[in-house]
Formats: C-alpha cells, structure tokens, sequence
C-alpha cells in the first residue's frame, strides 16, 4: 500500500499522489468518483469485464468512434480486464485488493463475496484497506433492488418536484444522485483515508443512492422531516422565495433570484420602480412569496422593456443574481466569459483530447489531466505482469 506509483512521465502529481485505487466500479457514481480522486493524483486501475463498462456502449454521441459518456468520466485511469469467471484473473483481483490502499465497488451487495473480494475477504489481507461500496438502496432489506438513477429520481420523490404543477412528473436532465452518490464516496474515502493516517486501520465506507437524493433534496426533505409538510412541484418556481424564477423580458425569459430583501430593493431600482421595495405588500419576502401572484406581473412589466442579456449585465453590476437560460454550449461560453477555462486537454500527443475542468481548485497541488479514458485492458499486460511480481516491483 501507499508505494510510489510511477509512469512515463514520472511520479505521478497531486495531493493523492501514492494512493492506489481498485476501482471495481461501472456505469456512472463509481466511475466518476475515482476520476476525481485520479485529478488529484491518484493512481486508479479500472477493472472492466471482458465486455468492458456498459458505458463504453452507450451512445451517441461519439468522439472518434467512442461514447462521449465514458470518456467524460474515465480519465486519468488504467484499464485492466478481468473475468472473475476465470480463477487465474480472480486472483490477480485479489493481489490487487492486497496491494490497494481504497477499493471501490458498486456490484449488487453481497455480489463480490463468491470471488473473495468482499469488505471481510478483502480486509483479512490488507487491514489497511478503505473499502467503498455503493448501492442503490442499500445493504437490508433494498440490498436487491436495482440501483439506477433514475428509480431513485422516481422513489426518492424528486421527479414529484419536477415539471409543470398541471403536468406530469419529470427526471432531472442529468444523472443527478448517480453524482451526487460520486461525490459522497470520494468525501467518505477520503475522511477513512485521514482516519487511517490518524490509526492505521482501514474501514468500509457505504453509500446508498437513496439516502443521497434524500440528503441532497435539503430544504424539501426538511420540508417533511422538521415539518411534515409534502412539496410538490411548482415548475420553476420556489416555495420559500419570490423571485427566484424565470421571468420573460423583451426576448428570451431571464432567471431572477433576489432571494433577500436587499437584493429585491436592488432588483426595484434597476427595473426603475424603486417603491415597490417599500410597497408593504412586498416588504419582506414572506410578504412576496405570498402574493407573488400580484408581483409577477408589475416586475414583468417592467423586463418586457429589454432583452434577457442586456437586464443581465445590468442586474450583475447591481448585485441582483440572475442569468439567461443557456444551452450547454451557452454555459460553457460564460465559463469562458468568466475566466473559469471550463476544457481542459488530457493526455498528449494523438490521444490527447478536451475534457470538462475538475471543478475543485487548489493553490498548491492543482488536479492534473495526465492521462487519456482508456480503452478496454489498454494496460492489461503491463498490470498483470506487476501484479504477479513481488509486492515491492512498481509500475
């Protein structure tokens, strides 16, 4: 564990530098978890099956013959394909969970436990492992649930929250607990990873999809947990604030969010009705969320006299939130505007290609984009070779 993980161009960068990931994991919560930790400078080794991750086959879109989803979560890793139907590659898994400081995994609970690669099999040969598994609903009684986003955008009680209030219920338009999942494991990984440092001892880390949409649906499950109320959807309104929606200007509709009071003082005197700030009907923003309805359209009013960019440059320079509703490409064009340089190049040479920034930035040791997604076992040979060398043999 911890030994110093070398390739071509040398020691490999980052506050994670020396860690070893197996990562065991497919499709999209585990995968783009250990892309984070591998931009910060861990070395990741991705098991695939024979078959390769099912996001390998899912497309389009395509760059060069590749899905654009896995190549959008898979860099900065080596791929090595094991069929744990084959006892001779089962072993070098469990070489490489001896050697591994974190194994990642989201197979069905208990799936890992025949080949000897489960938390307990694992742990007996390397007391220092961080073991992160990730489900769909958990190891009781949901353990043989399937997991995919979308159920739990469904039973988590997000998609009653989407869309139109007369309308039928609508998925987010991403993966949104498969991330939020992601991002849960790596915080996990890397609180054991400190509990480690403090004791030596390892820990399996559990994250469910459920209980992540359920913390990540904050105010709305506060809503019913604190105060036994059921939301239900309201379009792209809020329940709690007023403006904080899409309102239409002279052309296209404009986000306004003046979720205080001093924000919707600002937003008054931009729009040149400054009493409506000091209208006691609309004082505070109980008072606004309550008769939104009589707000609307005086604010409205007002919007339709310029078009959504020009009130958005405006409303910026007065501190009053909002922006127009862009395309993907719109949105990376504002990173730009702004300075965020949102693609970056990984890799070099013919396999270099642009991929969307880690948006995590750090003064000293800033995530690096050393290597391309893999294709399927691309480093097979070299890992098996390592894998049954001595433990002291890098590669």
């Amino acid at each position: 564990m911890a030994i110093e993980q070398r390739n071509q161009a040398g020691p490999l960068p980052g506050p994670l530098s020396g860690l070893l990931v197996a990562d065991f994991s497919r499709i999209l919560a585990g995968p783009y978890a250990t892309m984070l930790l591998a931009d910060l400078g861990a070395d990741v080794i991705k098991v695939e099956g024979p078959k390769g991750d099912d996001t390998r086959s899912w497309m389009p879109p395509v760059r060069d013959g590749v899905s654009t989803y896995y190549l959008g979560i898979n860099r900065g890793k080596r791929s090595i394909a094991l069929d744990l139907r084959d006892e001779t590659d089962v072993e070098l898994a469990r070489e490489l969970a001896r050697r591994a400081d974190v194994f990642i995994e989201n197979f069905k609970p208990g799936g890992l436990a025949k080949y000897g690669l489960d938390y307990e099999s694992a742990r007996a040969g390397n007391p220092g492992l961080i073991y992160a598994s990730i489900s769909g609903f958990g190891t009781g009684p949901g353990r043989d649930v399937p997991g995919y986003d979308l159920m739990v955008q469904a039973v988590s009680g997000l998609m009653s929250l989407t869309g139109d209030p007369d309308g039928p219920p609508y998925r987010a338009g991403i993966s949104v607990f498969d991330v939020m999942a992601g991002n849960h494991a790596v915080i996990g990984i890397l609180a054991a990873l400190r509990h480690r440092d403090a004791t030596g001892r390892g820990q399996q880390v559990e994250i469910n999809l459920l209980s992540s949409a359920l913390s990540g649906l904050v105010n709305h499950s506060s809503a019913y947990a604190a105060g036994g109320v059921v939301p239900f959807r309201m379009g792209n309104a809020h329940p709690s604030v007023f403006p904080y929606e899409p309102l239409p200007t002279a052309d296209d509709d404009l986000i306004v969010a003046a979720a205080n009071d001093g924000q919707f003082r600002k937003l008054c005197e931009v729009l040149g009705v400054p009493g409506l700030a000091d209208d006691p009907r609309f004082a505070r923003n109980a008072d606004r969320t309550e008769r939104r309805e009589e707000l609307r359209p005086l604010l409205v009013e007002q919007l339709s006299k310029r078009g959504a960019n020009e009130w958005f440059d405006l409303l910026v320079e007065a501190g009053v939130p909002s922006g127009p509703i862009n395309t993907i490409k719109g949105g990376f064009a504002m990173a730009e505007r702004f300075g965020l340089d949102p693609i970056v190049e990984v890799g070099e040479g013919g396999r270099a290609m642009p991929t969307t920034r880690n948006p995590i930035r750090l003064s000293e040791t800033p995530p690096a984009y050393r290597l391309p997604p893999p294709d399927l076992d691309e480093h097979g040979a070299e890992l098996r070779a390592w894998l049954s060398a001595p433990v002291d043999d890098d590669v």
